[in-house]
């Protein structure tokens, strides 16, 4: 579980073979669970300064490739606060970025989404673009608005988002849950 708070935007080392390495400050365990990029992966290796983790065909098949940079977020732990939203790491899917505008000292951007994650996506609501927790600003038939703050564009990738970039979308799991225990809703 994860709340979509970037610990850390990290460099990618090398991805070949189903093996990523990012350098890191965080240090985690063999085993521990580290969100990169939204994408919910265990470490399995872990030197001074470097986090590795095999990456499966489902996870490369259901999410955007590896870029140069990643967002990084530790597991939450029992009693560490819950900044963001409740992030399972699972990515629903990848989305398309269509414009992004400057806004005051931060940026409008908007995204266009697979209908199996737009169904989720309300305005005020929560959703998780590569990994980070933010607020929909609005909502139209092909995706969705959210507004990073300068402070989100300073400690995440997203602050090099362009029209055309592929993003990974997890929506909020709480909509899912409605949806399955709604007698009379369509489920996915």
């Amino acid at each position: 579980m994860f709340t979509g708070i970037v610990s850390e935007r990290a460099r990618v080392a090398s991805f070949n073979g189903g093996r990523l390495e990012v350098e890191t400050g965080i240090s985690a365990a063999i085993g521990d669970s580290v969100s990169v990029n939204g994408v919910c992966l265990t470490v399995t290796d872990s030197t001074d300064r470097r986090l590795a983790f095999d990456v499966m065909a489902e996870t490369l098949r259901r999410s955007k490739p590896f870029g140069s940079e990643v967002n990084l977020e530790r597991a939450l732990r029992a009693g560490e606060p819950l900044g963001g939203h409740y992030v399972q790491g699972h990515v629903d899917g990848t989305g398309t970025v269509r414009s992004v505008r400057a806004e005051g000292e931060g940026k409008l951007v908007w995204l266009d989404a697979p209908e199996p994650v737009l169904r989720y996506v309300v305005e005020k609501g929560s959703i998780t673009v590569d990994g980070v927790s933010l607020t929909v600003a609005g909502v139209d038939e092909r995706g969705f608005a959210v507004a990073l703050v300068q402070h989100t564009l300073e400690v995440t990738t997203l602050d090099h988002l362009n029209p055309g970039d592929p993003v990974n979308l997890e929506a909020d799991v709480l909509a899912k849950y409605v949806e399955k225990l709604l007698p009379g809703l369509p489920s996915s």
